[in-house]
């Protein structure tokens, strides 16, 4: 199992496994980091420029980008409904977006002007290994029991877990505290009639 520098376990074997599509990648196969970001690595940015700015990994004809193959592989079957290697782009990023845990499915509850600690927290799959520099961002989201237990134990990512009482506890008080909340209470009650 792939090991954070302090040892601890990340919960999976190969990170990208859980990557999606590429950040940096846009709606039609280009992409952005080499237009947004040439000063950080000119090589790659002209290499892009010349390709206009064609993604590397991902082929810019394909009809839906989730699925198709890689832009290298021009011998591979074109109904070949194969991933993309993102291991290979130097600069792939892949942040999960869904609010949810991947783990247990719980999913997050925000109360706004509140400095609560939220109930999801961000977990990196990717750690540079032996000294060398990270280059890949791939993070997804566990709640903050499922990222305990895969940090201090042997659980996995893609155990089949329910939620933890204590989890399900305290969405369902922020829940309350939210429809609390939407209930109507005019400002005199609310303040007194003093004022």
């Amino acid at each position: 199992m792939e090991r954070t520098p302090n040892g601890t376990s990340v919960g999976v074997d190969d990170p990208y496994e859980f990557a999606g599509l590429c950040d940096h990648l846009t709606g039609d196969g280009r992409c952005r980091y080499a237009y947004d970001h040439y000063e950080h690595d000119p090589e790659f940015a002209r290499e892009r420029a010349r390709a206009d700015y064609a993604c590397p990994i991902v082929d810019p004809d394909a009809e839906a980008l989730e699925g198709s193959a890689p832009a290298s592989s021009e011998s591979a079957d074109p109904d070949s409904t194969a991933d993309p290697d993102w291991s290979t782009c130097p600069h792939f990023r892949s942040r999960n977006r869904d609010r949810e845990c991947v783990r247990c499915g719980l999913e997050e509850k925000r109360i706004a002007q509140t400095d609560e600690r939220p109930l999801l927290e961000e977990h990196h799959l990717s750690y540079a290994r032996d000294g060398e520099q990270l280059s890949h961002e791939i993070t997804v989201y566990l709640c903050r029991w499922c990222h305990a237990k895969v940090h201090n134990s042997w659980a996995r990512i893609t155990d089949d877990a329910a939620p933890d009482p204590e989890a399900i506890a305290a969405l369902e008080e922020r829940r309350g505290r939210e429809y609390d909340e939407l209930g109507f209470e005019s400002a005199a009650d609310r303040y007194g009639d003093d004022q």
